[in-house]
């Protein structure tokens, strides 16, 4: 039976993806901040052998406890789906939130994915969940955007010094989701126009059908998603930050 090991799993995308790899015979193990949200959860997967542990990513004894279950403990593939954003004008944001954000959205992935490929073999695969905002950038969201570019490029390195190897590396980026992401952000769901909104659904049938597939070190989720980025190619730069900025959620107060 083949394990896995999810962050961010107590709800949303990360849920989600345990559910339908729990449904494909993988053992999982969930990784998030809340004890009751992830034992709950773990009674939502099917069959049996699934676990949980508590850790909250920003804080560094966390982590390393996380980074030292990886180097004990054998898994075929590492979903590093935890992350967060606050949604705000940089300045009026405290600097301390904002380096949590960095902390969690990119060095808590670079040592987890290190620990995960020190032992990786022939078979295994890592997938860092990022954003649609890697390709874009998101005035009121300047950090997060930021963390999320990180990722994609992280990821797609990371691709090409293990393909050889047989081990797979990949950023899944999904668009806006109707997640709780937004209101542990500062927003709201309702802040996005309905045409670009995914469920997590979708998302994580997406990202567990790219795993299967291992084709590209990069994926853009939802036709939609696909669709707008397509569109922001054929203007200047200048242009599609006016637009982001028209629709951040971040730049409405």
């Amino acid at each position: 039976m083949k394990k896995a090991l999810i962050t961010g799993a107590s709800g949303g995308i990360g849920l989600e993806t345990a559910r339908r790899l729990a449904s494909q015979n993988y053992q999982v193990t969930l990784v998030a901040r809340s004890d009751e949200k992830l034992n709950k959860a773990v009674k939502s997967l099917a069959g049996a052998g699934h676990s949980v542990l508590v850790a909250d990513l920003t804080n560094s004894e966390d982590l390393q406890k996380l980074v030292s279950h990886l180097a004990t403990e054998k898994y075929d593939v590492l979903i590093n789906n935890a992350g967060a954003g606050i949604y705000g004008k940089f300045i009026e944001i405290p600097l301390d939130e904002q380096l949590a954000i960095m902390q969690l959205n990119m060095n808590a992935i670079v040592a987890l994915s290190y620990a995960f490929l020190q032992n990786a073999r022939p078979g295994d695969a890592l997938v860092n969940v990022g954003s649609m905002l890697a390709h874009s950038s998101l005035p009121g969201g300047s950090v997060y955007a930021a963390t999320k570019s990180f990722v994609a490029n992280f990821s797609e390195s990371l691709w090409y010094e293990f393909k050889k190897k047989g081990i797979f590396v990949m950023g899944f980026n999904p668009g806006a989701a109707n997640s709780d992401f937004h209101s542990n952000a500062g927003g709201h769901v309702s802040d996005f126009p309905k045409f670009v909104m995914s469920s997590v659904e979708d998302v994580a049938e997406e990202l567990v059908k790219a795993l299967e597939k291992r084709r590209k070190p990069r994926v853009v989720q939802g036709w939609k998603n696909r669709f707008m980025l397509f569109g922001f190619k054929l203007l200047n730069r200048k242009a599609s930050v006016n637009i982001m900025g028209q629709i951040s959620p971040g730049m409405k107060n």
